[in-house]
């Protein structure tokens, strides 16, 4: 846990292994945590090599924030990678990686209600503008599957660049963004047809031997004028202009490899979690630059911005 304004680490709490995607309960008292028994792999990586997986170790951890302390763990599928709330909170929907599911988790009762085949490898989850739709990217297989959260149906499949990884939402509702790592690009589309209306290439640098962009995070800015994308090995963060559909600017040198992201409630400050140098960076939007570097140890991957308590 860190503190932006203070720029300090306040606390480390244990809560699992392979700690991911991470949210805050809509009342501000919970952290809710996706906790992965799977190796530690990734691209290229022969997994036949890895040790045996611990399954016993994966579910969705739950922290109290007022004390720190994880108070339950949710089953929740195999190998949870991220997911994303109902509107009311009362369910969460899950990415498990391992079996290309996505699994709805009733928090009240504990209870798995559906298990959905999606796509390869499902990886962001987000929850749609109205609530009536969770959409899933399933990066092996470069689209986006939309599901009714009440018939817990595929409703939709949207295709997207390679590796597709997070998906988000104009604050109006009318269009969301895909940003898919390996193609270097966004894939805006209708919320109510999910049909693709454009996509967005996002610049590459021109300086020899500069990585291109590979966006990986999507945060909208409080008052949604704004795309940020973190862009991984690129060391930057791309902005998008959401009315007009169309790269903006970069705030660069953010970071060894931004991942997860989050942009503080008034909209001055981002945040983006930067794993192989094991820090958090805090950045100026107005100005671009990097404020900060808080040291967090470990390879930090998700970002969730609460409310001071």
């Amino acid at each position: 846990m860190v503190d932006p304004i203070g720029r300090t680490v306040v606390d480390r709490i244990n809560v699992g292994k392979r700690p991911r995607g991470l949210k805050i309960s809509p009342d501000g008292t919970k952290l809710l945590v996706a906790l992965s028994g799977s190796p530690i792999g990734g691209p290229g990586v022969d997994e036949s090599k890895l040790p045996p997986a611990d399954r016993a170790a994966d579910g969705i951890g739950v922290v109290d924030l007022a004390t720190h302390s994880v108070i339950k763990k949710y089953h929740s599928g195999s190998d949870p990678e991220s997911f994303a709330m109902s509107l009311d909170g009362k369910m969460i929907f899950v990415s498990n990686e391992d079996s290309g599911e996505m699994t709805a988790l009733d928090l009240e009762s504990g209870d798995i209600k559906a298990k959905v085949k999606v796509g390869e490898e499902p990886e962001g989850v987000t929850t749609g503008p109205d609530g009536r739709v969770v959409f899933v990217s399933c990066e092996g297989s470069n689209e986006v599957v939309a599901i009714d959260t009440t018939t817990f149906k595929v409703v939709g499949r949207i295709p997207a660049g390679a590796r597709p990884r997070s998906i988000a939402f104009s604050r109006d509702g009318a269009i969301g963004f895909i940003g898919s790592e390996n193609a270097g690009t966004l894939t805006v589309f209708d919320t109510k047809t999910r049909k693709v209306k454009k996509t967005i290439t996002l610049p590459k640098p021109t300086e020899p031997g500069a990585i291109p962009p590979r966006p990986m995070g999507l945060q909208i800015s409080p008052d949604g004028a704004h795309l940020y994308v973190s862009l991984g090995r690129a060391k930057s963060v791309a902005v998008i202009d959401v009315a007009k559909q169309e790269y903006k600017s970069a705030m660069t040198d953010v970071g060894t490899r931004p991942w997860g992201i989050g942009v503080s409630t008034d909209g001055t400050k981002l945040y983006t979690a930067n794993g192989p140098s094991g820090d958090i960076s805090i950045v100026d939007v107005a100005t671009g630059k990097t404020e900060a570097k808080v040291a967090t140890g470990g390879s930090p991957w998700g970002i969730a911005v609460g409310q001071a308590r």
